[in-house]
């Protein structure tokens, strides 16, 4: 009939189509992208490239032993509320090798980053070994240290602070071998917060100092105020305004210090909890010349680029965008970080058209204390009036759900909007505690 017979297995191309991808290629080789930091922002920039660029070499390097671990969670494993450890440690070296091919390199610190050459010098912290890794795009996540201002005695046994898993591991091996009764939170944030009452739930005597006039400072006092009730309900010691002037050895000897206010007060604490606030890690990147802002934080574009092109930043120690104030400021949460290591990844990678672009960070965040949640958004009303920004504030008592269905309770709900010019009838922050 004149046809001809069709190869049903036509002639693979003499090139895999990622390798004809100049995006996907340097120099005819798979690009090479070094991590630094493999938590919430590095891990989720590493993960998104792996998708976008299945050919790539990705090299993550993480100072401690786990990547990619639950930090929020680690108060309630000190108050035994969650049970295994392992539930906390989302990811291992081996499990994100097995399933994205990432090179994680744990124990492993970066000494040095060489722009110009576009290498790291990395240190194997179990054998000594040094080495180098060149990159062709590189991400800094290197996250928030907590602060330890000068108090005279800070460094004493027992004072203990929580970034990872290994303080975790060190500060509930010391209430156990210590048998501590006793303990003295330093700061009412978020972690003093959580720590407080998980120490509690350990049948220890609580108490909760903080040197400003409310506890939890992203939220207004009227909000503040009602966390500070539920705890001081539920047994907690609360001491606001009231700086630490010192720890000394205790009185009455045993482990812990005493915590000096001042002449007439010191709490004794088996342990003290060192939660006084964090400053951004960047020794790193300012040691190689890339732009910090007066915090220390790493001044990134709308695409995470820092003022190297090839380097770029995410996460607790990256200034971001504000859009309520239209400025710029750093949030320390983990949602947003992961967000900006994907938005990292796809600029990184080139795969998307035109770039991806990051709009800034609300800082929403929720804190639960005892049998009370409290939660909030964007700017309270010291920070509006700090940003020069006009608002009218109303308070709001709706059930949490519809009021014809079994078991709804009232919402305390406070809304911040703009009162004019370019911010009139916009939302500018929210506090609600339940």
């Amino acid at each position: 009939n004149g046809s001809t017979k069709r190869n049903k297995h036509p002639p693979k191309p003499t090139l895999n189509p990622l390798q004809q991808d100049p995006f996907l290629m340097v120099n005819n080789k798979p690009r090479q992208y070094v991590v630094i930091g493999a938590v919430a922002g590095g891990a989720a920039c590493a993960a998104r490239l792996r998708r976008l660029d299945e050919q790539a070499s990705i090299i993550v390097f993480e100072k401690g032993p786990d990547p990619s671990f639950a930090n929020c969670g680690m108060p309630y494993y000190i108050g035994g509320e969650i049970k295994e450890r392992g539930k906390l440690a989302v990811q291992t070296p081996k499990s994100l090798n097995a399933r994205l091919n990432l090179d994680v390199r744990t124990l492993t610190e970066v000494l040095s980053i060489d722009t110009a050459g576009r290498s790291v010098r990395a240190k194997n912290l179990v054998n000594g070994e040094e080495y180098s890794v060149s990159y062709d795009e590189l991400l800094l996540s290197p996250g928030a240290k907590p602060f330890l201002p000068p108090i005279p005695g800070i460094e004493r046994a027992g004072n203990l602070s929580l970034r990872n898993l290994e303080d975790m591991d060190r500060i509930k091996t010391w209430i156990e071998a210590q048998q501590c009764k006793t303990a003295v939170v330093a700061g009412g944030g978020f972690i003093g917060i959580e720590m407080a009452e998980q120490l509690h739930r350990l049948g220890m005597d609580v108490t909760i100092v903080e040197a400003l006039p409310q506890l939890m400072a992203p939220f207004d006092p009227e909000v503040a105020s009602v966390l500070q009730t539920e705890l001081q309900h539920k047994g907690v010691k609360v001491i606001v305004g009231a700086p630490i002037k010192g720890f000394e050895p205790p009185a009455k000897g045993g482990p812990g210090s005493d915590v000096v206010l001042d002449e007439a007060r010191r709490l004794p604490a088996d342990v003290v909890i060192l939660g006084l606030g964090v400053r951004a890690d960047t020794a790193l990147p300012k040691a190689a010349g890339i732009e910090l802002n007066a915090r220390g934080g790493i001044v990134v574009d709308e695409h995470m680029r820092t003022s190297d092109p090839h380097v770029y930043a995410v996460g607790d120690a990256t200034q971001v965008h504000n859009p309520i104030t239209g400025g710029e400021w750093m949030v320390a949460l983990a949602g947003p970080a992961a967000r900006q290591g994907r938005v990292a990844a796809d600029n990184m990678s080139g795969k998307v058209s035109g770039g991806r672009t990051y709009k800034g960070t609300w800082g929403s965040s929720a804190v639960r204390v005892f049998d009370l949640t409290a939660a909030g958004t964007g700017l309270n009303e010291r920070g509006l009036e700090m940003a020069g920004v006009k608002y009218h504030a109303v308070h709001l008592h709706p059930s949490h759900h519809a009021g014809y269905f079994p078991g709804a309770e009232t919402l305390s709900l406070k809304i911040l909007f703009g009162a004019e010019g370019d911010t009139r009838g916009k939302l500018l922050g929210a506090e609600e505690d339940l």
